[in-house]
């Protein structure tokens, strides 16, 4: 039978704890604020100002209106409109935009041949380029019957000028989209697992140095082997080694079933995924160390560890690329290194990039690994 009197002192004594735990009380506090943020708003909102460029090699009326009606367009943010051919392609190549929007030098000629309109698109963002190639085939049918509905094609109803109209007489049904998705077709899994694979790292990494630091502590068995004649350096490396080789045994094997049961490509060959996978494991492996350095207990590491855990899967672009954010976490997925890891991961993955490609992304990687372990290693001594 309950006691009344004893059951609330109960009560009394586990709020007490959360007291005596001021992390624990915060990430309680704080957490459902932050999931709530990042569900409403992350994973609600539409992709919009999508960065492309447009690479106009003809002048006149419509090529005009083409780009009036492009940058009324909220799909589209346009970085540049430019003549050069090349230019627009290396920068779809070199990631500054998704996509290039070609008109030829015959967009606007009085001709009966048919004009074709290319979309050069990087198509390793599966979800961007759908969005992408919907909105670019609606633009071009809408102005290739323009005369016949006399309808605007801006997003704002319009009265078409009637010089333009004259004009525009020649093209009714004249204007094709030629679609160049310069990775191929991408599925939505192509597009998943990379980040997967990342976000898997990355949390059995987190949760692993869990155990090992604060799990031990709090059971007593780091305090009895600091208490043998081994350096703490000795213990530290030898737990960071073992990790690494538990987390990449396991990548090792995702990467298996990726490919076995999903079919999944990995253009850029499979030792340099393996390497960008060893960096990812080591920076969290860090990350780790720095969050379990100071505290006393597992469940003390799980309300802080995860503030930071599920933020980091949610902004940095595994399920959704970041484009669909609100751009405060755009900026913010920027500060997380799970998003480098994912960008680099993709870019080996589906891009057929090499190391060298991504090595912005893995010397990002790299000073964070450098960072947390300072910061670890410092606050883990002050702890000893």
């Amino acid at each position: 039978m309950i006691e009344p009197k004893k059951f609330w002192w109960m009560i009394k004594k586990e709020l007490i704890s959360l007291k005596r735990h001021p992390a624990r009380l915060v990430s309680i506090i704080a957490f459902p604020i932050i999931m709530i943020l990042l569900f409403g708003y992350g994973m609600g909102g539409e992709m919009t100002d999508l960065p492309i460029v447009v690479v106009s090699q003809s002048h006149g009326n419509l090529t005009d209106l083409t780009l009036d009606t492009i940058k009324t367009t909220e799909t589209y943010h346009v970085v540049k409109v430019i003549d050069n051919l090349d230019e627009g392609k290396q920068m779809v190549d070199n990631a500054e935009v998704k996509a290039a929007i070609i008109l030829p030098s015959d967009y606007d000629d009085d001709s009966s041949q048919q004009k074709g309109v290319t979309l050069y698109l990087d198509s390793s963002d599966q979800m961007a380029s759908q969005i992408l190639v919907s909105s670019t085939q609606g633009i071009f049918y809408r102005l290739s019957n323009m005369v016949a509905s006399q309808t605007s094609v801006s997003t704002q109803d319009a009265d078409i000028d009637p010089s333009i109209s004259h004009s525009l007489n020649n093209f009714k049904d004249d204007i094709s989209l030629h679609i160049n998705r310069i990775y191929g077709n991408i599925k939505y899994i192509d597009f998943l697992v990379p980040a997967i694979l990342g976000m898997t790292i990355m949390m059995s990494c987190m949760m692993g140095m869990g155990s090992t630091i604060a799990g031990e502590r709090e059971t007593g068995e780091l305090a009895r082997l600091f208490m043998t004649p081994t350096s703490v350096a000795t213990v530290i490396g030898g737990k960071i080694a073992a990790k690494l080789l538990i987390e990449l045994v396991r990548a090792i094997i995702l990467i298996f079933m990726a490919v076995l049961l999903f079919n999944v490509s990995i253009k850029g060959g499979f030792f340099q995924t393996f390497i960008v996978l060893v960096i990812g494991a080591l920076c969290f492996v860090g990350f780790g160390i720095m969050l379990s350095a100071r505290t006393s207990t597992q469940e003390d590491y799980a309300q802080i560890s995860l503030p930071f855990s599920m933020p980091m899967m949610f902004v940095s672009g595994v399920f959704y690329p970041i484009e669909t954010m609100p751009w405060i976490l755009q900026k913010l997925a920027y500060i997380f290194p799970l998003t480098y890891l994912n960008n680099a991961m993709r870019g080996i993955m589906l891009k057929g990039q090499t190391l060298a490609d991504v090595w912005l992304d893995l010397a990002v990687l790299l000073g964070f690994t450098l960072l947390f372990f300072i910061i670890g290693v410092k606050r883990f001594n002050r702890d000893v």
